[in-house]
């Protein structure tokens, strides 16, 4: 059985500014897809002011695969970071495929994966009951060698659906729901996300945390610099990253040794100790946030 028609899809916003890996994520999305839809955003109603994004992805990605749009980000819309749904839901609107594989700027999938999403693919294709796919994460915290794995961090998250279901990104952006708000049925595949969004410096990301806040509390008063800490749940990286990272980690390492940082010790941290030992010894995690219904 032949692997239905798909549709890569995603949104970005000042990508050179903000340090995102946009450029790594949309190389590993490619290989998947039969067409991939990005949505660019910028400040003016005129489509004229961004950062260079636009035309930096277009430069590297000249070909008839790849498909690019503008769209205004209104900075009224400042309330619980629902922009980010509604702009992911315009790209998703250019998809002319019969599976739609979504993918976020910082998040990248590795080419080891690949077969495993493939079949997945087509499984999926023969179930008329079934309208999304659950992959897994990997998030790196402070630099790429340190992931952070505890209850307070979501573990797993659906990046594939099919088109022409009613089905629209949910709240903000994180996942997907159908439009009257029911959780979509999903299959889990064997394959991760590798998310970047919190390995980048701190400069950078300082500017990153101050965007996302005006996002979702429309706040533009000045505040702290962002500051890495030593948290509950980092544990070291042992595994290989994706290709496509190899020259952005040269890049854009950062040499932090946070797990010689002072430890931030929180009351919170305990029930996190209590939750995370259980799914340690048996792979249950108490109190887990599904934002859909996983289908074996």
């Amino acid at each position: 059985m032949s692997t239905p028609f798909v549709s890569g899809f995603t949104f970005i916003k000042n990508a050179l500014t903000l340090g995102y890996p946009i450029k790594e994520s949309l190389e590993s999305l490619e290989p998947l897809c039969d067409e991939v839809i990005v949505n660019v955003g910028f400040d003016d109603r005129n489509l004229k002011n961004d950062d260079g994004t636009y035309d930096y992805l277009r430069d590297h990605f000249a070909h008839s695969k790849f498909r690019f749009y503008r769209s205004y980000w209104d900075p009224s819309k400042t309330s619980g970071g629902k922009i980010l749904a509604e702009q992911t839901n315009i790209a998703l609107s250019y998809c002319e495929g019969k599976i739609c594989q979504y993918i976020q700027a910082d998040e990248i999938l590795h080419e080891k994966d690949y077969p495993a999403i493939h079949d997945a693919y087509i499984n999926w294709d023969k179930r008329s009951d079934i309208d999304g796919l659950v992959f897994n994460y990997i998030h790196f915290y402070g630099n790429v060698d340190i992931v952070k794995h505890t209850r307070s961090i979501y573990r797993k998250e659906i990046r594939a659906i099919k088109n022409q279901k009613n089905i629209r990104s949910w709240k903000d952006a994180q996942g997907f729901r159908y439009q009257s708000g029911t959780k979509i049925h999903c299959l889990p595949v064997e394959a991760s996300v590798y998310h970047y969004g919190w390995a980048r410096k701190e400069m950078v990301m300082n500017n990153k945390v101050v965007a996302m806040d005006r996002l979702y509390h429309g706040n533009k008063n000045e505040q702290a610099a962002f500051k890495y800490e030593r948290i509950w749940g980092l544990k070291a990286f042992r595994d290989h990253h994706p290709e496509v990272m190899k020259k952005w980690i040269e890049e854009h390492r950062n040499d932090i040794d946070i797990m010689n940082l002072p430890f931030r010790l929180e009351l919170k941290n305990m029930g996190l100790l209590i939750s995370d030992t259980v799914e340690e010894f048996t792979g249950f995690r108490i109190g887990e946030y599904r934002n859909y219904f996983l289908v074996d």
